[in-house]
């Protein structure tokens, strides 16, 4: 578990993995960052209070060297990771072990079920979890079992993330998907289970669900271009409304039937966060057209900003150079 400013969720995430119904041996490495709240505090806690609780440093706070530190410091032949605020079902890990040895994969993982507490993130979770957000990924929206491109989480095989040499440092964000990559392309499987489901708690704020979709295109870009052949419709899809919209808005003013491209897109916007929003409070039911927007836009807006030099130092990238 990388761990980084999750004293709000952090006890409650460790106690779902311990009493998981898993009949093997079990540990958990939490790999802790310079938090700006108790994390510390908590999982020193944590580990005092139960052997089977380990604590690494993580000290430049960055997810994939967090995760790196503590696959390091683990001591088994599978390997789950799990968020700080991801709670697990008891489940869990029984049945992505039984479909690792039913499918032969090296990474099995399932539902990324966005669950939120607060009107703002019970609307972000419908967001979230409605094609019109995410696109068709199985692992947002629900699905068939069987392989896929990359999964939530995910729980490998050790000598898979010996293979491909684990995440590559460089990636802030899209790291599970660019190695997942990498398995795939030396011949493993990755495989979605829908009946592993993890509960997730959506960004508490606009802000922050606009900062966190922003990098996600960043850095999908940067999958991009390192991995050709990796994008597809679904991804151009955000980069593409932010292009229409600011096009339509700014050409209103020389032409104003150009201001419908935007306004088609706020009334489309409108009519599918109706039925998405049905079962939320009149808060949440307003709050649903605000994420979408905010996912879309930030995505989009991330994709189209990335910046070339970003990911530059990562394997793939410093391989190509080489090559060059």
């Amino acid at each position: 578990m990388p761990i980084l400013n999750e004293e709000r969720h952090l006890a409650a995430a460790v106690r779902h993995v311990l009493s998981q119904d898993y009949p093997g041996d079990m540990e958990v490495v939490l790999a802790v960052g310079p938090s700006k709240d108790r994390t510390q505090e908590v999982a020193d806690a944590l580990a005092a209070e139960d052997p089977r609780v380990k604590v690494v440093p993580n000290p430049t706070g960055r997810t994939p060297a967090g995760l790196n530190a503590a696959i390091a410091a683990s001591s088994h032949g599978i390997v789950a990771r799990v968020d700080g605020h991801a709670m697990m079902p008891a489940d869990y890990l029984r049945v992505a072990v039984e479909t690792l040895e039913q499918t032969g994969a090296d990474n099995v993982g399932g539902i990324m079920a966005a669950e939120g507490e607060t009107p703002w993130e019970q609307a972000v979770a419908k967001a979230m979890t409605s094609k019109v957000g995410v696109g068709n990924a199985r692992f947002h929206t629900g699905g068939e079992g069987g392989p896929a491109d990359t999964v939530y989480l995910g729980v490998f095989r050790r000598s898979a993330l010996d293979r491909v040499g684990g995440y590559d440092e460089a990636f802030l964000r899209a790291q599970d998907w660019e190695m997942n990559h990498r398995i795939r392309q030396t011949g493993g499987t990755v495989w979605f289970q829908p009946r592993m489901r993890v509960s997730y708690r959506p960004r508490p704020n606009a802000k922050a669900l606009a900062k966190q979709y922003f990098h996600y295109g960043r850095w999908r870009r940067v999958v991009a271009r390192q991995h050709k052949g990796t994008i597809n419709l679904r991804y151009l899809a955000p980069p593409t409304a932010v292009v229409a919209f600011a096009a339509g808005l700014l050409g209103g003013f020389l032409f104003w039937p150009a201001w419908l491209v935007p306004a088609a897109y706020l009334v489309a916007i409108a009519a599918v966060s109706v039925p998405l929003g049905s079962g939320l409070g009149l808060k949440g039911r307003l709050c649903v057209p605000v994420a979408l927007v905010t996912m879309h836009m930030s995505w989009g807006s991330g994709f189209l900003t990335s910046p070339r030099g970003l990911g530059s130092d990562s394997r793939t990238a410093r391989a190509q150079h080489q090559d060059a």
